[in-house]
């Protein structure tokens, strides 16, 4: 069963917890971060993008850059851009997109737990970027930003996070520049912390990364040099857990993660519309934007035009959690055999467009000439997440996309006491 702690969380005043909170580190690159940092003395940028207040040019990677993190992190503290709760405490923190708000608990996650199989995974991991995730949280003994993790619903829980929600004013409440709504309660009662506390071990049997594989895998391997390290371990020490926001499945929605292509692998548009044609249905085509409404249908955007594509019933096996993927099926039927797209992690001839950015970036992409044919898909759903992860199949790349994304500088986990 998962275990799941409160922690005395690190957070700003609210005074400045707009100008303190922003997007995770690796959705934008220096030049980004300096920008959204730009007359923000606070934000967390200059500890999670240090390189941004040095030399332009610098490396991020360079030591002198984590060295700098570090030295802003303390500052914060002496500074009180973030003061440290007395007592452990579990947190909630919604998010509203499009007029709909998700609430997930946020928590100490244990390391453990993933080692031994709790916490479920859908991704595969590379070592080069589980360190890149551990260099800064080894510097600065902090887990600065959360995972994001989904469990299966309980309503005991549910009925906690509403009661909460429902008579207490968030502490923090803002509208990011993108629109999104972040909200957050500091959940204070002692035997309410202990209760939910309780109720993930008693109900909540597997715990399954939703966003932060890298960071998870990070954490859990920190939580092994910090053992080596202690001759008096015995398990219970802050460094064997980190932070996440556990989100109920019921609240959380996946959106799609679409496919561009640079070319048509050397064959004209009539060829290749009939060497898909053998496994894909073509319904509709039209100069507006074909929306795929079910699992199994795609749309496909060529010069200037798009298709209603409906994958052949021999194309797909819905008893196989990952023969059942629609980016399975594309890839087995028209991006190997047909674009000579054999990895998708390496290959530089295709690239994946976030569905929320809407399917006109697509089309956008391709009028523009720097891709040729686009490929939009529909959402895989919770329950095949979770179906992947329970039956320890690893998903191909690029599959979920889960929006809002997480703002950092909420709350923070300090793993060194």
């Amino acid at each position: 069963m998962a275990i799941i702690k409160p922690f005395k969380g690190l957070r700003p005043p609210k005074e400045i917890v707009e100008e303190i909170a922003c997007l995770p580190y690796d959705v934008m690159n220096s030049e980004e971060a300096a920008k959204m940092a730009n007359g923000k003395a606070a934000s967390l940028l200059r500890i999670t993008h240090a390189e941004i207040e040095l030399e332009k040019g610098t490396d991020s990677h360079d030591k002198k850059v984590y060295l700098h993190a570090k030295s802003n992190f303390e500052n914060f503290q002496n500074k009180k851009y973030l003061i440290q709760d007395n007592e452990a405490k579990f947190y909630i923190y919604a998010q509203t997109m499009n007029g709909k708000t998700q609430y997930g608990i946020v928590g100490a996650a244990s390391c453990q737990d993933y080692i031994d199989g709790v916490i479920k995974k859908h991704e595969l991991t590379r070592p080069d970027k589980e360190e890149d995730r551990k260099v800064l949280s080894r510097i600065l003994e902090a887990n600065v930003e959360p995972v994001f993790f989904t469990y299966r619903a309980v309503p005991e829980i549910d009925a906690i996070v509403e009661n909460i929600v429902t008579n207490n004013k968030a502490e923090y409440d803002f509208t990011a520049e993108d629109g999104f709504g972040h909200h957050f309660w500091v959940i204070e009662d002692a035997e309410t912390n202990k209760r939910i506390e309780q109720l993930f071990k008693d109900k909540v049997p597997n715990t399954y990364v939703a966003d932060g594989h890298h960071r998870t895998a990070a954490a859990a391997g920190m939580s092994e040099e910090f053992r080596k390290k202690n001759p008096n371990h015995t398990g219970n020490e802050p460094y064997n857990f980190f932070m996440a926001v556990h989100f109920p499945d019921t609240q959380l929605q996946i959106i799609d993660y679409n496919r561009v292509v640079k070319d048509l692998n050397g064959l004209k548009t009539d060829e290749f519309l009939s060497k898909i044609d053998k496994n894909f249905t073509i319904k509709q085509v039209s100069e507006k934007i074909v929306k795929p409404e079910r699992l199994h249908e795609f749309s496909m955007y060529l010069d200037g035009k798009w298709y209603g594509l409906a994958a052949k019933d021999n194309t797909f096996n819905d008893d196989n959690p990952i023969d059942s993927l629609d980016v399975s099926v594309l890839s087995k039927y028209v991006l190997d055999p047909v674009l000579d797209i054999k990895d998708l992690r390496t290959d530089t001839r295709i690239d994946f467009v976030g569905g929320i950015r809407g399917l006109s970036e697509l089309s956008k992409r391709v009028d523009s000439g720097e891709m040729a044919v686009a490929f939009a898909l529909y959402p895989v759903s919770m329950n095949q997440l979770m179906n992947i992860a329970d039956t320890n199949n690893i998903m191909p790349p690029k599959v979920t996309w889960f929006e809002p994304k997480l703002r950092s500088g909420l709350v923070i986990n300090k793993i060194n006491e």
